[in-house]
């Protein structure tokens, strides 16, 4: 297999809205011709809870959100709620006709697989790709989680979801956003969701711990952000022949997602959207 050129974007943590607005200049500019791949990875400061493009925003208890001085953000991938905070975040963006996220959706997540598995392989974690393709959402797919239950191609280790990803298609290009939460509670996002009672959210903080974990929670020991972000650029190289040039994201780029913070994810209109981006 020849060797397949790309950027290693690793970015200071930051804002919700800043983050999801940088994945899409960088995706612009990958539809554009202007950029060769990227695999961009990146934590949130503060913590900050995203929805998928159409999630309802109903799923939110904004004063409890408000009270813990977290950001909420809604994110152009779909999937279910995340509480972005004590992870690593990858995002895989390029176009639409690269040979690794070409063709069906289930096909791109069965191949950028291999490298997240790779890179907990290597972290010592014996995760494993979860390969049923039936598209029946389990009952747990109605709660707000994304992390309740794993999809097709997505990675679990002792039966436990690990690594959510979700993508965004478009005419020219494709982002995939995915998640690894490294350690800290996992239950934190049920405070700011909203449920009927308290009975309904101490349920569903108990089923999330039955059904997804953390790498310390799995492993026993504590893997930093640096560790990981070395364990993934290492495997996607590897295992998927890429060459990685280390960059920062152009001028140009940075103003194009200083534009869109303002026209799209930090604009409150966007958060209530629930549907489709154009």
């Amino acid at each position: 297999m020849s060797v397949d050129r790309w950027r290693l974007i690793q970015t200071a943590p930051a804002r919700g809205a800043w983050n999801m607005a940088l994945d899409e200049a960088l995706l612009e500019s990958c539809e554009r011709g202007d950029s060769p791949p990227v695999l961009r990875l990146y934590a949130w400061q503060p913590p900050c809870l995203s929805l998928g493009y159409a999630q309802p925003l109903q799923d939110v208890d904004l004063p409890r959100l408000s009270e813990r001085g977290w950001d909420l953000v809604r994110r152009p991938t779909g999937g279910r709620a995340i509480l972005h905070t004590d992870e690593l975040t990858y995002a895989v963006i390029g176009p639409l006709g690269h040979p690794l996220l070409a063709g069906p959706v289930l096909e791109s997540y069965r191949r950028l697989a291999r490298a997240l598995l790779a890179a907990l392989h290597a972290l010592g974690l014996p995760a494993e790709m979860n390969c049923q393709e039936d598209g029946h959402p389990s009952p747990a797919m109605a709660n707000p989680v994304c992390f309740e239950a794993p999809s097709a191609y997505e990675i679990v280790l002792q039966g436990k979801k690990l690594i959510g990803s979700a993508q965004a298609r478009r005419r020219g290009g494709v982002l995939q956003h995915g998640t690894l939460p490294l350690y800290g509670d996992l239950t934190r996002i049920v405070e700011v969701l909203s449920f009927p009672d308290e009975r309904a959210r101490r349920t569903a903080a108990t089923r999330l711990l039955q059904r997804a974990t953390t790498v310390e929670m799995a492993s026993g020991r504590r893997v930093t952000w640096e560790m990981a972000a070395q364990a993934f650029a290492e495997a996607f190289s590897q295992t998927l022949s890429i060459q990685f040039e280390f960059s920062e994201p152009t001028i140009s780029e940075k103003r194009r997602a200083e534009e869109l913070v303002r026209l799209r994810y930090a604009n409150p209109d966007w958060a209530k959207r629930e549907s489709a981006p154009g």
